[in-house]
């Protein structure tokens, strides 16, 4: 169930409630040791939680706070929602458990290409080509969601080297190709994981299987079936610990669509996923009830640099835009109007735990 409005400040009287109230209100009476939490976060990662691979001063106050040292002793539910990816819910979990101090679990953290297993069962069957990542990482982490034809571009340059001629693969490169013959192979779909290493490489391939000149012939190009393509993340810009914002998957898209264009005369038609497209949302919605165990709309906020707040606001979250991410609040207001602006997530939990529970 959702906290209603009113129980922040005592409408009645003017007074704010106590602890002990909110807690009998959460649990039920007799049951005040142990209340429960109805409220839960959704944090971004990169510029909110860590700056690069170095968690932020704030960051392991926030969970903290969270964890239970706050005046009602509550463990107050967390997701992590973010556009970032490149390896399994597994690994990058176990890294931030390291990274932040605070045991995090694969069913509370959603990256970019999570949503994909909410789709899988569409292609399951069917030979796919995955972008992005290191290696065959994330051909492995496809294959882990029930994708089960993953191909990746070193195996398209491995079976034919003068695809692309500006490209020697590395022994590293080579030894996690899978030998195919790619003359024949219908692809049904190109999924873009996480960012390209290599992103003239992946674009004349890209531009080759969509074409039909890899995976099909000209003559028979009309009757191909589309082939459907699917962004997982729509960020131009992310911030890194480098002291600007670096380019991301938006800008490949562009770029790709570019010289798409520049071939055929028109752009291709894709799928987004990623913050702020509605379908992330509806995904982390889904696991954020499932961690509140109610079948009711979850009150959530959600953390997030400005790219963000169009989703979380677009998803009826009350959002919480923290300055230590890409908006910089000296370059004037942000596009998209946050619930609450902070200095930094400690400052933005303190906030919410505030408003929901006047402490």
């Amino acid at each position: 169930m959702l906290i209603p409005r009113h129980i922040i400040i005592g409408s009645k009287y003017g007074n704010r409630v106590t602890v002990k109230q909110i807690a009998r209100y959460l649990t039920g009476p007799g049951n005040i040791a142990k209340p429960r939490s109805r409220l839960a976060f959704a944090f971004d990662i990169d510029g909110v939680l860590l700056r690069g691979k170095n968690p932020l001063p704030a960051a392991k106050e926030a969970l903290s706070i969270l964890d239970g040292n706050n005046k009602l002793g509550l463990k107050i539910p967390f997701i992590l929602l973010t556009n970032g990816g490149g390896v399994s819910e597994e690994e990058r979990c176990h890294k931030l458990s390291s990274q932040l101090g605070v045991q995090i679990h694969p069913d509370q953290f959603i990256q970019a290409h999570t949503v994909l297993k909410s789709i899988v069962h569409s292609y399951a069957d069917v030979p796919v080509l995955v972008l992005g990542g290191k290696g065959d990482i994330l051909r492995r982490v496809a294959e882990g969601y029930g994708f089960q034809k993953v191909y990746t571009t070193f195996d398209i340059l491995a079976w034919h080297p003068s695809i692309w001629p500006f490209h020697d693969l590395t022994q590293e490169e080579r030894a996690s190709v899978r030998p195919t013959d790619f003359s024949k192979i219908p692809f049904g779909a190109i999924f873009v994981f996480h960012d390209p290493r290599n992103w003239a490489l992946d674009i004349q391939i890209m531009c080759d299987v969509i074409q039909g000149i890899i995976g099909g012939s000209h003559e028979t190009n009309h009757a191909r079936k589309p082939v459907d393509l699917v962004f997982c993340n729509p960020d131009l810009i992310w911030q890194s610990d480098f002291e600007a914002p670096r380019m991301g998957q938006g800008a490949f898209r562009v770029a790709f669509q570019a010289v798409f264009q520049s071939l055929t005369g028109s752009t291709y038609p894709y799928i987004q996923f990623g913050k702020p497209t509605e379908a992330t949302y509806n995904f982390a919605e889904i696991m954020l009830k499932h961690r509140l165990q109610t079948n009711d709309r979850a009150t959530c906020y959600t953390d997030n640099p400005e790219s963000d707040i169009a989703g979380a606001n677009a998803a009826g979250w009350k959002s919480i835009l923290v300055h230590t991410g890409v908006y910089d609040p000296h370059r004037g207001p942000p596009s998209h109007q946050p619930t609450h602006q902070a200095e930094d997530v400690a400052e933005a939990v303190r906030w919410a735990l505030e408003q929901e529970f006047c402490l």
